[in-house]
């Protein structure tokens, strides 16, 4: 029996691509976006798909669109055809376990910095299916086939601590809030599990607490699955920290901001517009603040309620305000680098050189492949920084960020609201996971306030 298992695990190791098929599908947001089947010659098919955001970094890779009338131009067509008529020729016959190889024919293929020609969302699509593929070839977990794939061999392994964005703001909701996201952050919990009925319990009260102060329209839910009343910065924290109480979990829960500064930064000057989203004539003046007036909000924010972590504080461009503020904040207070680094290696280096942030977020879709992904990841790690997962806001059914964040031990992960079946697909593979890895001698550890340094530095 021992030597036939071992007969068919040496089969499935040599599994190789015998076909790839791109198609259009659907986000949770109603844009199309790329789906890719991969067929190796064990028999199997293995599918992945590719996200969107909504506030993006100016330096991200080429998310190709097609333009036209047709899905008010959002298509994605053009990707396809690329996934079907230039990539999948050319990686036929490819060992699905060798990543890099692969990833590395696509971009020379595409011939372009960043992704230009055949498309990022083309390109990720594959890179992802193959990943799967991968694992399914080694017959292990894709969480521990990212693990091999970055070396982590670090044992037991680690849960991340979930960041649940529970109210939007910015360009993910219709309200006044320029600040794009407000983290409920259990890092108190003992368990990945726990976290969840954490997260839970303060979401439900949260609405309870919008619905009592605004009415039952300010809890409608955004593109995340958080709410959207219409509060200020310091109001939204406010009732976050009300809801934790009534929960009960004030020993057990941080709070965290992605501000998505990039979104209201006046043009060509040292000033952010927290009042942006206003017509001219109803713009309130004092919410115009300069770089150093904006760190200081910052700084009275992290004085006044738990934050550990604010993500994109400053404008993609203003380097010298992201030095000044990781200066001042950073030991305190998580920076997380995403419109500033876009998970792209050659921006990353000259951050950390700058000192400019020292955690990155972590999207593959910003770079477009998993291999370029996990470069990042490892550079950051080696440099001490934290890593937070990430989803986007245009989400999928695929769950493959969650086996990310366990592979590669980030330590952190947000993927929205525990709202939504895109959202939570992600939230109940980790559950999975947990579940999976707690069968085993090694126990998993759940990261908690640890987050910002757990087990594997890369």
């Amino acid at each position: 029996m021992l030597r036939v298992l071992s007969k068919t695990r040496s089969a499935r190791c040599m599994s190789t691509i015998s076909a790839i098929h791109g198609r259009e599908i659907l986000d949770s947001r109603g844009n199309p976006t790329v789906e890719v089947d991969i067929k190796t010659s064990s028999g199997e098919m293995f599918r992945a798909s590719v996200p969107s955001g909504a506030s993006t970094g100016a330096y991200e890779a080429v998310e190709l669109r097609d333009g036209g009338s047709r899905f008010m131009g959002k298509g994605v067509t053009k990707a396809v055809e690329n996934v079907n008529k230039i990539i999948a020729p050319a990686l036929i016959g490819m060992d699905t376990r060798d990543q890099e190889t692969l990833d590395a024919k696509m971009l020379e293929l595409d011939g372009t910095k960043n992704k230009g020609a055949l498309g990022a969302n083309a390109i990720l699509g594959v890179s992802l299916a193959a990943a799967k593929a991968g694992a399914g070839a080694k017959g292990i977990p894709l969480y521990k086939h990212f693990a091999e794939l970055g070396g982590n061999t670090v044992s037991p392994m680690t849960l991340p601590v979930p960041c649940f964005n529970v109210i939007n703001g910015g360009e993910h909701a219709g309200n006044a809030l320029a600040f794009q996201e407000f983290f409920v952050i259990p890092t108190g919990a003992a368990t990945f599990k726990e976290a969840m009925a954490i997260g839970c319990e303060v979401f439900h009260n949260l609405k309870k607490v919008i619905k009592k102060k605004f009415g039952g329209d300010a809890t409608l839910i955004g593109d995340e699955g958080g709410f959207a009343p219409p509060c200020t910065a310091e109001s939204g924290l406010e009732m976050i920290m009300e809801a934790v109480e009534k929960a009960g979990y004030l020993d057990k829960c941080s709070v965290g901001l992605d501000v998505a500064s990039s979104e209201f930064k006046v043009k060509d000057k040292d000033f952010y517009d927290l009042d942006f989203k206003s017509a001219p004539e109803n713009k309130d003046a004092s919410m115009m603040l300069s770089g150093d007036e904006l760190a200081a909000f910052y700084a009275k924010l992290a004085d006044q309620y738990p934050i550990v972590t604010i993500e994109d504080p400053f404008d993609q461009d203003d380097w010298k305000n992201w030095s000044k503020v990781t200066a001042s904040l950073g030991t305190k207070v998580q920076i997380v680098g995403d419109d500033l680094t876009v998970t792209n290696v050659d921006i990353i280096k000259r951050a950390i050189a700058e000192k400019a942030c020292n955690a990155l977020l972590l999207k593959v879709n910003q770079i477009g492949s998993i291999s370029e992904s996990i470069a990042a990841v490892k550079m950051v790690k080696q440099a001490g920084w934290g890593v937070m997962t990430s989803h986007r806001s245009g989400e999928t059914e695929d769950n493959y960020i969650a086996d990310l964040a366990v592979g590669l031990c980030t330590g952190e992960i947000k993927t929205g609201a525990p709202c939504r079946g895109e959202r939570t697909a992600k939230y109940n593979q980790l559950l999975r996971i947990e579940e999976e890895l707690s069968a085993t001698a090694a126990k998993p550890i759940y990261i908690g306030s640890g987050f910002r340094t757990p087990n594997w530095m890369g």
